[in-house]
């Protein structure tokens, strides 16, 4: 395949996430521009494309993928509309950056996994953004040398300023805790193979009937136990962290060492008070790096095969916090398409 010299991307989805990528691809991204714009909402997609020159507005992907000036697919839409997305674009062999979640369930997963698999090659990277964060990419590099010797555990906090509106106590594990699944995964080269989810009592902070915060507890199948305090109520900012514990050592990220100021009898500094804000710059490097791989004509990075792995995780924890007490993780069998070399 001859290299691309513009990448033409059709972004679906213009709400929150979509209209910040399409935002980005045109200010940040180098080698890619956006062709056109796709959401359920008419207006709202035309309003996003009219801020781009020469972009086109559509309501259905398909459409949008079948017109002459697009290369690949950027897929931003919420999580149930992406297998259609996603099979739209294999019916045209078409690249794609699909956001997290793959798809709302392994067995869609599962779905989407043999399509691609009919095709016998990789299309599909998949938006587990914290691989291109730069804090998160010094850990990993540092567990490879193997100076630490073998992981033992992995202690996570993530923590949200509020809840957005309609949040359910399933979704703190479905849309944040799955980002600390898929890191579990990533950093240690192991697969997740049981959790539990612990409900403290609630914060008078936490909407109605929505359990916040809760505390996971993953089990992987080279002996490490991971855990994850999720608190998306907590009031005072965003906050990510993680610190790993070897057996000659341990590693943490996530302090926020950014400017600390001294003045009037006080020392400080800030607090993210959002994702956009706390991992844009690993947005912009996920989509470069998804947009330069596109038009050398390779697929690199989070597979779909991740994308299943973690639902399947999200499926264990789901039905520990309803059931109470530890699930373990069905998977099927790893195609060759996804084997690591």
């Amino acid at each position: 395949m001859a290299r691309l010299e513009t990448l033409k991307v059709a972004v679906v989805g213009a709400g929150k996430m979509g209209a910040d990528h399409v935002r980005r691809i045109e200010e940040a991204v180098s080698g890619a521009r956006v062709s056109a714009v796709v959401d359920v909402d008419a207006e709202r997609a035309k309003a996003v494309a009219a801020r781009v020159e020469g972009c086109t507005a559509h309501t259905d992907p398909a459409a949008a993928m079948a017109a002459a000036d697009v290369d690949a697919v950027l897929v931003a839409s919420p999580g149930p509309a992406h297998e259609a997305a996603l099979l739209a674009a294999f019916a045209r062999d078409l690249p794609v950056l699909c956001e997290k979640p793959l798809t709302p369930d392994a067995a869609s997963a599962l779905r989407v996994m043999e399509a691609e698999r009919q095709l016998g090659h990789r299309r599909v990277q998949v938006g587990f953004m914290r691989r291109y964060d730069a804090e998160y990419m010094k850990l990993k590099s540092l567990l490879s040398t193997g100076q630490l010797g073998r992981p033992l555990m992995l202690h996570n906090r993530h923590r949200n300023v509020a809840s957005p509106p309609g949040w359910t106590s399933e979704m703190l594990i479905n849309d944040s805790v799955v980002h600390e699944m898929d890191v579990t995964r990533w950093l240690l080269g192991q697969e997740i193979t049981a959790v539990t989810v612990l409900r403290p009592a609630p914060s008078a902070n936490a909407p109605q009937a929505v359990q916040d915060p809760q505390f996971v507890v993953l089990e992987t199948d080279g002996g490490a136990i991971v855990d994850v305090e999720i608190f998306v109520n907590c009031g005072f900012g965003y906050q990510v962290q993680a610190e790993v514990v070897c057996e000659r050592g341990t590693a943490r990220i996530g302090d926020g060492q950014a400017m600390v100021t001294t003045m009037a009898g006080r020392w400080g500094g800030t607090i993210a008070q959002d994702f956009t804000d706390r991992f844009a710059d690993a947005y912009d490097r996920e989509v470069q790096a998804w947009a330069d791989a596109t038009r050398r004509g390779q697929v690199t990075g989070p597979s779909v095969w991740d994308g299943y792995a973690v639902a399947a995780v999200c499926e264990a924890g789901v039905r520990s916090l309803a059931e109470g007490g530890r699930v373990e993780v069905e998977l099927a069998r790893r195609p060759a398409l996804y084997d690591v070399s």
